[in-house]
């Protein structure tokens, strides 16, 4: 093997190599690779049976789309009734609040007018409420209301029952505690919905709590005033601003309410305390120069609570009359919810049930039929081909009855003549596969041949081209003319590594014969003199092994092609290094390239690692594998010819590049040839880093892929 001379670029390069990782279409960094053959894919929306299923899957989803549109406006109409009636019963436990502060309101502005005698009902009224708010903890908007408004209720009732509150400011305190329950009141916003009855009612309800507060405040606000005797400062306009809204809310109530609502409300304006209280009011109306009233505060206390007490019945009434549209809205509501539910179930699963029957009419023949194909392309076709590619006679005079076997006629299994036509189709493209097959196999193994023959040919004469180099090279005492001749002897080992690449691609090419074991410097020094760059290269720490001698030119071969592609894809300033070290633990010796290069993406890595570790045959390899691969294929077909353990693998360089490591294993090794040779000196740290990295690579891909890193 020559060593010791640089050689010129190698300018025209054999296909088989290629400009890729290793060479055009040849390189180790880049990937490929073919569908397995006869592999039957998964059935889904490609096959007639999905098809069929989504042509008769979109009017059911459509179907369904419609149904659930519907249902989902049934549920809401049923939320929407359930809400109503929750808010209804919220809101009348409100009112019972309300009706309660209200009448406290009233007796605690007629004590401090001077009316002792409302001392004793207005204890039993501040009873009630405080009972009323104990019930109304649960109501988070209710308490809120409570803690914001009603917290100084305890300071007030002390101060009243003391005289020392104001009145102005007392009647203000229970006033805006009426105002903010009417606020969180459910049914005091706008009443929505699609039924017009429960929209009435609901507004009917509002309009009349709005009265009612009105006739309350008026009760509580005159019942001061006659207990004062006359009216004081602003009180009359503030008597007349209570009486236009509720005659204004009385009014809107009126325009919303039913007959039957409307008839209630005018019996409660009609009893005789509600006509004494329209007397005693139109007295006030009369004292509006401040003249004194006489007029007695007890008897319009009464006579105004029995209305208010009676609009209070009414508004309790108008409640119940829209909780019960709510519960029958409802109840109409899980009737049309569950008649949507089924009806939809029942055409669904009908329309279903019948997609069923008519897909499996259709596809029953075709499932034969299939079978029957992936037959042919998964067993019978490819052993017939297989036959015809291994059989060294005439590929014409190779098919048998078995290959015409006839498909099963579609009818049969109860198909259409259609599908019968189609199994008629397929019977004849078998046929003319199976021709076809033969007619490539005798062309491939022709092509083959015929490049194999003129890969030794290339070989026999580069061999006999070296030789006569050497002859000159031994003559020539010129030294500008002996350096040229080294040039031609570079440039002809090269040109002898890839005549050798094309043989072993093809499969045909036997190791170089090695009369005895090597050195591994040697081998890794033969290996970096068949590259162009070869100054690049740096021969940085080998450890003294040596390789059997069938194995040392398929070693040095394969680390010619590592070390190109190193050389080929790193910077021009940039070495390319080789380590070489044993490894007694595993009776192992490993031979690193290291790059630092553009490196290679994890899935090329994971590409070139299956090509490195594939035996395919090298006829096919050689003239159906796309040329991008062949680079992969070199290496990979050398490694297997070395035999088992045998492995290269592919790693990332710390700081960027790749690192390609051949591991050999002990079988390829030979005892040394001097035992009393001391043991190599100790490894410097950084070559130690470096192979406790590989280590743990080459642990990591096995780890990964068990069976792949021990092929």
């Amino acid at each position: 093997m020559r060593v010791w001379m640089p050689v010129r670029p190698l300018r025209g390069r054999l296909a088989a190599i290629g400009k890729g990782r290793f060479g055009k279409g040849g390189s180790v960094r880049r990937h490929g690779g073919r569908t397995t053959p006869g592999r039957r894919p998964m059935p889904g929306w490609r096959s007639i049976r999905g098809r069929v299923a989504v042509v008769i899957t979109v009017p059911i989803c459509l179907l369904l789309a419609v149904a659930g549109l519907a249902v989902h406006g049934r549920a809401e109409a049923l939320g929407d009734a359930r809400t109503t009636r929750a808010e209804v019963g919220l809101s009348l436990r409100i009112q019972a609040l309300v009706h309660q502060l209200q009448r406290e309101r009233g007796l605690t502005n007629g004590l401090l007018g001077g009316e002792e005698e409302f001392r004793s009902p207005l204890s039993a009224t501040r009873k009630r409420v405080d009972t009323a708010l104990r019930g109304m903890r649960s109501e988070s908007a209710v308490e809120d209301v409570v803690q914001r408004h009603l917290r100084r209720l305890a300071g007030i009732r002390a101060a009243a029952d003391r005289g020392t509150a104001g009145q102005a400011a007392t009647l203000t305190f229970y006033t805006s505690a009426v105002n903010a329950l009417y606020a969180v009141d459910p049914v005091a916003e706008t009443a929505t919905g699609a039924d017009r009855q429960l929209r009435d009612g609901l507004a009917a309800l509002r309009e009349l709590a709005a009265a009612k507060e009105s006739v309350a405040l008026e009760r509580g606000f005159l019942n001061g005033v006659f207990a004062q005797g006359a009216f004081h400062g602003r009180q009359y306009i503030d008597f007349t601003e209570v009486r236009a809204t509720r005659v204004a809310a009385l009014t809107r109530f009126r325009q919303v309410a039913t007959a039957s609502q409307r008839a209630a409300l005018e019996k409660a304006f009609a009893t005789e305390d509600a006509e004494r209280a329209t007397a005693y009011e139109k007295q006030a109306e009369g004292a509006a120069d401040g003249s004194p009233l006489r007029a007695d505060a007890r008897t319009w206390w009464d006579a105004m609570t029995v209305l208010v007490d009676d609009l209070y019945a009414v508004q309790q009434s108008v409640g119940d009359d829209v909780r019960n549209r709510a519960d029958r809205l409802s109840h109409d509501a899980e009737l049309a919810l569950a008649a949507y539910l089924v009806t939809g179930t029942l055409i669904a699963a009908l329309v279903a049930g019948l997609a069923a029957v008519a897909s499996r009419s259709l596809t029953r023949p075709l499932r034969g039929l299939a079978d029957t194909a992936h037959d042919v392309a998964r067993r019978r076709l490819p052993a017939a081909v297989a036959r015809i590619q291994q059989s060294p006679q005439d590929s014409a005079q190779l098919l048998t009855p078995e290959d015409a076997q006839d498909t099963p006629d579609a009818r049969l299994l109860g198909g259409a003549a259609e599908i019968a036509e189609v199994a008629a189709s397929l019977q004849q493209v078998e046929h003319t596969a199976l021709q076809l097959a033969a007619q490539q196999a005798g062309l491939r193994r022709n092509t083959t041949e015929s490049l194999a023959n003129l890969g030794r040919r290339n070989q026999s004469l580069v061999r006999r081209q070296l030789s006569l180099i050497t002859r000159l090279e031994r003559q020539e005492l010129d030294p500008d003319a002996l350096a040229e001749l080294f040039e031609l002897d570079h440039l002809a080992t090269r040109m002898r590594r890839n005549a050798e690449s094309l043989l072993v691609l093809a499969g045909q090419n036997p190791p170089r014969p090695t009369a005895a074991p090597a050195d591994g410097l040697e081998v890794v020094q033969s290996a970096v003199a068949e590259v162009e760059q070869y100054r690049r290269v740096l021969i940085a720490t080998v450890e003294p092994v040596r390789v059997r001698g069938h194995a040392v030119a398929d070693v040095a071969h394969l680390l010619a092609e590592l070390i190109e592609n190193g050389l080929n894809f790193s910077p021009p300033a940039e070495l390319v290094e080789v380590h070489g070290w044993y490894d007694a633990k595993d009776d192992t010796y490993s031979i690193a390239v290291v790059d630092h290069g553009i490196g290679m993406s994890e899935a090329d890595k994971a590409r070139a690692g299956a090509l490195f570790s594939g035996s395919g045959s090298g006829e096919e390899a050689l003239v159906t594998a796309p040329t991008r691969f062949l680079g992969h294929l070199v290496v990979g077909r050398l490694a297997h010819r070395l035999g088992e353990g045998a492995q290269v693998h592919l790693f990332d360089t710390p700081g960027g590049g790749l690192s390609a490591l051949l591991a050999l294993p002990g079988r390829l090794l030979a005892p040394a040839e001097d035992p009393s040779v001391p043991p190599p000196p100790a490894r410097p740290a950084a070559v130690s880093s470096l192979l406790n990295g590989f280590r743990a690579g080459v642990a990591r891909a096995e780890a990964r892929n068990p069976q792949g890193a021990s092929s």
